[in-house]
């Protein structure tokens, strides 16, 4: 059992590793290119035969700072996640989290736990527009950076200010910021998983590069345009003076691989106000095929229409008068759509349907690739598809949804601008860096998660949107999606005019002021007035605040120059400003177990025990352990394991500190009570046993 003091490389001392991670997969691949413990490139560039490139110049972007910020992507975390119950709803049941604190620090945490398992990511970050915040990441000790930054340690802890078109590496910051973001989130994605980031003109170009090179070219899936305004108001009078006004931001769309497409996806829907005259065929009940013109015209009530706005002409109906006479007659309308399958236009029949045939005249159905076809065999003897209208009438997915005929949604998102008029109310909360519409993000969840399932991630969280939109939807069609924002505490300038409301709106709700405070109150919000709309609705309305810190574990460096001092400071390992809950968390995210996970306590022995996971962790981090308590401990445990019949390996972890007590000579006998609950557990089928 080891019980060693935790050491800067012990797995218990920070994240996952990642290099190492690519080095056991690499090895796992190419073992021969591996000598004593290294990789041998020129054997692995043998393996790779052509698809290695030498040349010095290469395609690709390159900036200043680039090959830090890929080592930044690869550095493990030392900090933790401290949980906050007091902020958060539904502490014990949800499966919802709201992270504060950094979020390179907070993707590097969640690996050991998330990795491979989000559905789909969506970010808003910092556009770059010469006015937003660019994360100044620090190399050597980005937890410090980051306590700084929100006034944690020395200084006011204020944003360093905006990154301004001015700094000579006004690109680059913003780069070296978001690419070791990005490629810590896709090792977070499910194969099947998606990525979505918005973005404007600014950084567009160089988002896109990046994203190619993390995801790679062939992982692209579109770049859509989305409608954020129009050229109306202050706009016209620069577009009639020949300015091409900005109507449309983007959001690139990314999968994790090729599994993606073989999941089912949602097709959005746009209406049309006018009717397609191609469904001018009427399925007859005795199966012969008439047309639509006489069915309207055998309805009085439509006939009387037609006659009364003057429709008809020497031969009846014309099908080319439908659009008018739908705009006059209410009862047109209704009968349209009182009868969407038995309306219908007449198409190619499929590939399916070769060597079939049916009486000229009469129609019948068909099954074909999980669909119902209508054929009917026209006067000249050839083959048709008839495709009924129910097909084509839909609830639209437009700024005020709409039961009506649609058309699939390509690469163009119109209308979004009238969603951007009520933006600034949505959600409850004042947050003047701009907000994205819930519409927008519940459409892209829509659209890529048609299993109404998994977990969806926003790691620029900012007035917390996603989490809103996360809530809606699976208000909206019962899904089960859970979420993870991720929110930098952001501190928020009375002086600056365009936080001052938003400053204001922090001290109304007695909360400090800062961004990720918006957040939380907006879920908060969100969820209440989700419920107050949805009576019916029982899903998911709470979250779980964990707080980006420095480890709650005291490391030691064994290449340390104050090695000796270092040790004496390490004799307990835990801080002493830390709690229970803060170290149990601490080890969730190091032995890579959900942070929503179960957890129960019960006294053994006199000893406060926490199950995790249903017994995957057993924990007791109580300040004393004798000797002679300690078989009585480990039966204890034993037994409480066996009755929550945990399945898979279970890890038991202990306050290092915490064994002491004499034996019968009076010596130390703290090796001995290691030993003895160490044997106990192993015995019983608990052979992993920790000590911090």
């Amino acid at each position: 059992m080891p019980m060693q003091p935790v050491t800067a490389t012990d797995p218990l001392a920070h994240s996952g590793d990642v290099v190492q991670g690519n080095l056991a997969q690499l090895k796992t691949l190419f073992p021969e290119a591996f000598t004593e413990g290294k990789v041998d490139f020129d054997v692995l560039k043998q393996l790779l035969g052509g698809a290695v490139e030498e040349r010095e110049e290469k395609y690709g972007l390159n900036w200043h700072g680039k090959r830090r910020a890929r080592q930044l992507a690869l550095t493990p975390s030392t900090g933790t996640l401290r949980p906050a119950p007091e902020d958060s709803v539904d502490w014990d049941t949800t499966q919802n989290l709201m992270i504060e604190g950094d979020n390179l620090e907070v993707l590097k945490l969640l690996q050991k736990s998330y990795a491979g398992k989000v559905k789909l990511i969506y970010i808003d970050p910092p556009y770059n527009t010469g006015k937003d915040f660019v994360y100044p990441d620090d190399f050597r000790d980005n937890i410090k950076n980051y306590q700084r930054l929100t006034g944690q340690v020395d200084g006011e802890g204020k944003a360093t200010g905006s990154n301004r078109e001015a700094n000579g590496r006004f690109h680059t910051d913003w780069l070296n910021m978001m690419y070791p973001r990005i490629r810590l989130a896709r090792d977070l994605l499910s194969q099947d998983g998606v990525f979505f980031a918005s973005i404007d003109d600014s950084e567009s170009a160089n988002l896109k590069c990046i994203l190619d090179e993390c995801f790679g070219e062939e992982n692209f899936i579109d770049t859509l345009a989305v409608e954020m305004s129009t050229t109306s108001g202050p706009k016209t009078v620069n577009a009639q003076q020949g300015t091409i006004v900005k109507n449309v931001e983007f959001v690139y769309v990314y999968r994790k691989s090729a599994a993606f497409d073989e999941r089912p996806h949602t097709p959005l829907l746009d209406g049309i106000d006018f009717y397609d005259t191609h469904y001018s065929a009427w399925l007859n009940d005795d199966r012969t095929l008439g047309s639509l013109s006489d069915a309207l015209l055998a309805d009085e009530k439509i006939r009387a229409d037609i006659i009364k706005y003057g429709l008809g002409d020497r031969d009846g109906f014309s099908i080319k008068s439908i659009n008018k006479l739908l705009t006059l007659s209410d009862n047109a309308k209704t009968f349209i759509e009182a009868n969407l399958e038995k309306i219908a236009r007449i198409d190619r029949a499929p590939v399916s349907a070769q060597g079939r045939a049916t009486e000229i005249g009469i129609w019948q159905s068909f099954e074909a690739d999980h669909r119902t076809y209508f054929l009917t065999t026209l006067a000249n003897g050839n083959l048709q598809a008839l495709m009924p209208l129910s097909l084509n009438y839909r609830m639209s997915d437009d700024y005020k949804a709409r039961f009506g005929r649609t058309v699939i949604r390509g690469d163009l998102w119109k209308g979004f601008h009238q969603d951007m008029g009520n933006v600034a109310k949505e959600g409850d909360v004042v947050f003047a860096n701009g907000k994205k519409p819930i519409r927008l993000i519940k459409q892209l969840i829509k659209w890529s998660n048609s299993e109404k399932d998994g977990i969806i991630l926003d790691f620029f969280a900012g007035s917390g949107t996603t989490a809103h939109a996360v809530m809606q939807l699976n208000a909206d069609d019962g899904g089960k999606r859970s979420f993870i924002t991720v929110q930098l505490p952001e501190i928020l300038d009375p002086n600056d005019k365009e936080q001052k409301a938003a400053v204001d709106f922090c001290d109304e709700i007695n909360k400090p002021r800062n961004i990720a405070e918006l957040t939380k109150e907006r879920i908060r919000r969100a969820a209440k007035g989700i419920k107050s709309e949805n009576k019916a609705w029982d899903g998911d309305k709470g979250f779980r605040v964990l707080k980006l810190d420095s480890s709650n574990l005291h490391a030691w460096d064994a290449t340390s120059a104050t090695l000796e001092k270092d040790l004496v400071d390490s004799a307990e390992h835990i801080k002493t400003d830390r709690v229970e809950t803060d170290v149990l968390y601490e080890l969730l995210l190091k032995l890579g177990l959900d942070l929503c996970v179960s957890m129960q306590q019960r006294v053994v022995e006199g000893k406060t025990v926490h199950a995790i996971g249903g017994g995957v962790l057993m924990a007791c981090l109580d300040t004393r352990i004798d000797a002679a308590e300690a078989e009585a401990l480990a039966m204890g445990i034993v037994q409480w394991q066996r009755e929550l019949k945990t399945e898979g390996e279970v890890t038991c972890v202990f306050r290092d500190s915490a064994f002491g007590g004499t034996d019968a000579q009076g010596r130390p006998a703290a090796d001995v009570a290691k030993t003895n609950l160490s044997k106990i557990l192993e015995q019983h089928g608990i052979a992993n046993v920790r000590s911090i």
